[in-house]
């Protein structure tokens, strides 16, 4: 059967060469993400950087360490403690020691992120004046990198400084470096000491204090934990992983659809074929091994050329990924080989998979059965297809729905809404041969009617020719459904967080500072508002103000799983003024020194229970619940009293206007107190339109790569799907021509066809894609954050047009070409 194989490739190359271009794109995309995942695994092994040059730092307490019955948890702490004066004083008798200090710094004309550090560190990086000389006194500063230049007098909100000297920028810091006592009066806290002393009498020193308890001390490779965010790489990639696992699930499952679609149709098409087959002895055994030999030959070969090009994808994917801001600039892909055999064996797989499921029927057929069951499609339900169908619609629903009723919030997730509709196109395609005959028929029920036969040949055409139609219709309804899912529920939950945010904020206006902790790369350092700042905005005639600092706790849950809450640090009489707190049980005034407002997700969350916490700095403490917040969205979090957020700086004021208070005196008022910090005044309206989600371009450019690369392929394999379909349809249209219809009127059926089946996978794909939506917008409804339920219209629109655009370009050059010859020559042509 290898040798009727190979001849029959070669006599219906057109149906191969779709199965090909199908099954090589397929494997390519696999292999593609694949490549750039692995890439994502592992972070390059960074190198000291500020410290490079130390003998020994030691760092004070930043982890938290909490035994439990299954072996320690750890996390790292939102605000590690400093190193300990007695400590410190007991280092110093073993060496030369250097107080190290980082905080932020906002200077006017300044790059962004600019911290200040004491000029004696400078040394261990090592940093050397490049111009001008080291500073002296109070007033005076080096700078890194050429945004300044020594003489310039900068204005920063640390005061005005000189610049009398400049060092070469490393690459991993903007920095000003102040003199050791003027360092020391901007940041008491020491944060790591450099000791000048041998490794082991360090350790033995640190070991034998009584207020070392989490102190690190580290040499070689291991100094780079010194450095700002040492793990801001393996951070970076826990983001790219998730992006491109997210991406090459979606990419995978449309490949898998795809390839397993197309080849089951390249099959459906030849009945004819194994009908004659039969008729001239050849059993249902041979016909099955010949199939699959052709599955082989084609496999194989599509295979290898999707490996290739994988490995030309990938570069181009993680180039992209850089440039967008979405992957680090040291992002690059690796020399991993797994992704190329999963890429090689899956699509290999698959294609045998299509071509054994589609060759049953005519396996299990007759000569003559299958010679008169080739002109019109019936009997295409089998039971085992109505059995899958069945099991996936269950799968589709039935977890969304048990959810619902059990973990709402699990369907707010990235991987529940874009794997949710997977399950239910499927069983879309499935069921076609049940859904696409009345689905044609009742949009092409208007043009039926309409005078001429166009019509009504197209609603028959499309309605009896239901392998065809399914075939065509399975790309659309894919890209339709991917869209509608993936852009409408980011759409829904936009909507619903920025509801949230508009409800509990009652403020009329926010200020905020310009940076948070990231500034820093510290998280113990956050650029935050001083005491005098916050002091100057309290004193603005008709202001009522509330201040409130970021923190985190960790709570022990279950007795092994530490988990971590981000916090909000409030004065609760000021807190209630401006902000409306989604509360199911207590009252916001409730909170004081010795208790917390948790939400629902905590394992305790009942008014009056008390809950063991660990602060930002890691002390223990047990607080009372004060009150209790509804999940919602779950950007809740946590609420304490500035007592228990330890290390955290204000970085956020709400103002409500005070009864009969002007807004704009007002606002100017808080501009010109807080303007001085760099902080910015908004409007309430203008904070919630910053705060919307929408607004994160790299959640938007993530998923421009998901639906991006899905859709392309999505397209491409349209345009194949169509090509396949076009070159069995010789004779059809040939006898149309001797039936006495002319060129254009073909051209226009076939036109009228395709947008038809594209209609047809429309309407499938906008169904998949509202049954979805409407989990979520119950789970939404299920934990208070009601929001309207929003399908992306335009997107939609969007995608069938360019499907239709496709399709019907794709329908109507092979039958134009078709129609060049003589008809007569057609309709008699052998097959």
């Amino acid at each position: 059967m290898l040798s009727v194989a190979l001849r029959t490739l070669r006599s219906r190359w057109t149906t191969f060469v779709g199965s090909f271009v199908a099954l090589s794109l397929g494997v390519g995309l696999i292999a593609t993400m694949g490549l750039a995942l692995a890439a994502s695994l592992d972070a390059p092994e960074r190198r000291p950087e500020r410290f490079a040059a130390a003998p020994v730092v030691v760092k004070g307490a930043d982890t938290l360490r909490v035994p439990t019955r299954i072996g320690d948890r750890v996390a790292k702490l939102a605000s590690p403690r400093p190193v300990p004066p007695s400590l410190a004083a007991e280092l110093a008798a073993l060496g030369r020691t250097v107080e190290d200090r980082t905080f932020a710094v906002r200077a006017a004309g300044g790059p962004a992120g600019l911290v200040g550090h004491p000029w004696s560190t400078a040394a261990f990086a090592p940093y050397r004046v490049d111009s001008g000389r080291a500073p002296r006194a109070a007033d005076e500063a080096v700078a890194t990198g050429d945004w300044t230049a020594p003489g310039q007098r900068v204005r920063t909100d640390r005061g005005t400084v000189t610049i009398v000297g400049t060092v070469r920028d490393l690459g991993f810091e903007r920095a000003l470096f102040y003199t050791d006592a003027r360092a020391a009066q901007l940041s008491p806290r020491v944060q790591q000491l450099v000791v000048d002393a041998d490794p082991r009498a360090v350790r033995e020193k640190v070991a034998d204090s009584a207020d070392a308890a989490g102190v690190r001390v580290l040499t070689g490779a291991g100094r780079k934990d010194a450095d700002a965010d040492p793990e801001r790489d393996s951070e970076a990639l826990v983001t790219v992983n998730a992006m491109l696992g997210t991406a090459a699930g979606v990419t995978g499952f449309v490949s898998v659809f795809v390839v397993a679609s197309t080849f089951a149709f390249a099959v459906a098409q030849r009945r004819r074929e194994f009908g004659l087959l039969r008729t001239a002895g050849a059993t249902p055994g041979q016909i099955r091994r010949m199939v699959l030999a052709e599955a082989m030959v084609v496999g194989v070969v599509a295979a290898a050329a999707g490996c290739a090009l994988g490995a030309r994808g990938a570069p181009l994917l993680a180039a992209w990924l850089v440039d967008g801001g979405l992957a680090p600039r040291w992002f690059a892909i690796g020399s991993s080989t797994w992704p190329y055999q999963l890429a090689f064996w899956t699509g290999l797989f698959v294609a045998l998979s299509g071509a054994v499921a589609a060759s049953r029927r005519a396996r299990r057929t007759g000569p003559m059965e299958a010679l008169r069951d080739a002109a019109v499609d019936t009997g295409t339900m089998t039971r085992g297809r109505w059995l899958f169908a069945a099991g996936l619609l269950l799968v589709g629903i039935g977890p969304p729905v048990h959810a619902l009723l059990t973990e709402p919030g699990g369907l707010l997730g990235r991987k529940s809404y874009t794997s949710g509709p997977m399950p239910l196109i499927i069983a879309c395609a499935l069921l076609a041969p049940v859904l696409v005959p009345p689905l044609a028929r009742l949009i092409a029920w208007l043009p039926a009617r309409l005078p001429g036969a166009t019509g009504l040949l197209v609603r028959e055409n499309a309605a009896t020719g239901v392998r065809r139609t399914a075939a065509v219709a399975a790309p659309v309804l894919v890209t339709v459904a991917l869209t509608g899912s993936l852009l409408g529920a980011t759409a829904t939950l936009d909507e619903a967080e920025a509801r949230e945010i508009r409800q509990r904020t009652t403020a009329d206006f926010v200020i905020s500072g310009p940076g948070g902790a990231a500034a820093t790369g510290q998280d113990s350092v956050g650029p935050g508002f001083d005491a005098a700042t916050v002091e100057r905005i309290r004193r603005v005639p008709g202001a009522v103000v509330s201040p409130t600092a970021a923190s985190a706790v960790h709570v022990l849950e279950d007795g092994v799983a530490l988990i971590r809450s981000d916090t909000r640090a409030a004065d609760p009489a000021a807190l209630a003024e401006t902000a409306r707190l989604p509360l199911a049980a207590g009252r916001v005034t409730d909170l004081d020194d010795r208790s917390i407002i948790v939400n629902e997700e905590w394992e305790r969350h009942t008014v009056g229970e008390s809950v063991a916490i660990w602060r930002a700095d890691g002390t223990r403490t047990t607080l009372r619940i004060a009150a209790v917040m509804r999940v919602g969205t779950g950007g809740n979090g946590v609420y304490v009293t500035p007592r228990n957020a330890p290390g955290a700086s204000v970085d956020r004021i709400d103002v409500r206007l005070a009864e009969g208070a002007d807004a704009s005196a007002v606002a100017a008022g808080l501009r010109a107190a807080a303007g001085r910090s760099g902080g910015q005044v908004i409007a309430k309206d203008a904070w919630v339109a910053a705060s919307y989600p929408e607004t994160d371009g790299r959640t938007r450019a993530g998923f421009l790569l998901v639906l991006g690369i899905a859709l392309l392929y999505t397209g491409i394999s349209l345009v194949n799907t169509l090509a396949m379909a076009g070159s069995d349809r010789g004779r059809e249209l040939a006898a149309l021509r001797l039936a006495g219809a002319t060129a254009p009127q073909v051209l226009r059926l076939v036109a009228a066809e395709a947008l038809l089946v594209v209609a047809v996978g429309t309407v499938l794909g906008t169904l998949v894609a509202g049954v979805g939506l409407a989990g979520l917008w119950g789970a939404l409804g299920v934990l208070h954050a009601g929001s309207a339920l929003i399908l992306p219209w335009h997107a939609l629109g969007a995608a069938a047009g360019a499907c239709a655009v496709l399709a019907t370009v794709s329908a109507v050059i092979p039958a134009a070409l078709s129609l060049r010859g003589r008809p007569v020559e057609y309709a008699g042509a052998r097959e």
